[in-house]
């Protein structure tokens, strides 16, 4: 009996001290963003906190890098990117899965051997391309070039081969166009694996980088990813605005999890059976 609460006492601490190493990160910018800038990495919890890093972002000073306009195109190009990836991979997955027709095996092996393609290899290219169309320093440029994802194609058809094929065949007896039948059947089926598809496809776009920073040069159309990191040189000596930066940055990440986790549990939930 002892045995067994000393296991379980055990197994919490491990956790929380896993939870803590985790977390420890997050709260520790958070924390440095509302400290004074005299005490910014140099105490771990100051005994006062302090909005002047944000003031300053938004304030006079910050008035030279777009802050505020930089979070909205980050939620511009994440949301569109996002929301189009998804679309895609919604009715690349039905006609995989539930299409016949010839090349369809290749087309699969293609999508898999996409997803291992190290995607830094077709940058130069990409970015010539887009540069040929005229989309440089546009949202285009930014959303275009991620409005298809392989993983998520690769997701949805794993998922649409487990509906039973008679509901589709017979909705398609009533007269339903295939179009109609992933609107009104594939999809209402799908919202779980959709949300955790979603969110998965935001968060990791709203991280992008290295592609926003080729394509993008102007300051009015950079994602507060991209500003963040052009302003390490003159913003070095306030460090107490970069990890307000951060924060920010860290913050849409946080409110779509709250938001959809408990459709996010219920889709990872399906992604493991």
């Amino acid at each position: 009996m002892v045995g067994n609460k000393a296991g379980k006492v055990g197994k919490y601490v491990a956790l929380l001290l896993g939870l803590g190493i985790t977390m420890f990160p997050y709260l520790y910018m958070l924390i440095q963003s509302f400290a004074p800038w005299d005490k910014v990495d140099r105490v771990l919890i100051p005994v006062s906190l302090t909005m002047r890093s944000y003031k300053y972002l938004f304030g006079t000073h910050g008035l030279e890098l777009p802050w505020l306009r930089a979070f909205f195109n980050s939620i511009i190009v994440s949301t569109s990117s996002a929301f189009l990836m998804v679309f895609t991979a919604a009715l690349a997955g039905y006609a995989l899965s539930k299409l016949r027709f010839k090349g369809r095996s290749l087309i699969n092996n293609f999508i898999l051997f996409h997803m291992f393609f190290p995607s830094i290899m077709i940058l130069v290219p990409a970015f010539l391309i887009i540069r040929s169309m005229g989309l440089y320093n546009t949202y285009g440029a930014m959303i275009l070039p991620k409005a298809v994802s392989a993983w998520a194609i690769f997701m949805y058809v794993s998922f649409f081969q487990t509906i039973p094929q008679e509901m589709i065949d017979a909705a398609r007896v009533d007269g339903a166009s295939e179009f109609k039948i992933i609107l009104k059947i594939i999809l209402p089926m799908s919202k779980s694996i959709t949300t955790v598809i979603f969110l998965f496809l935001f968060m990791a776009r709203w991280e992008e980088l290295l592609w926003d920073l080729v394509v993008v040069s102007d300051y009015s159309m950079m994602t507060l990813n991209v500003l963040i990191a052009t302003m390490q040189g003159p913003y070095a000596q306030y460090p107490g605005a970069l990890y307000a930066a951060a924060t920010l940055l860290s913050f849409p990440l946080l409110l779509v999890f709250l938001v959809f986790s408990r459709n996010f549990s219920k889709g990872f939930g399906l992604t493991l059976k």
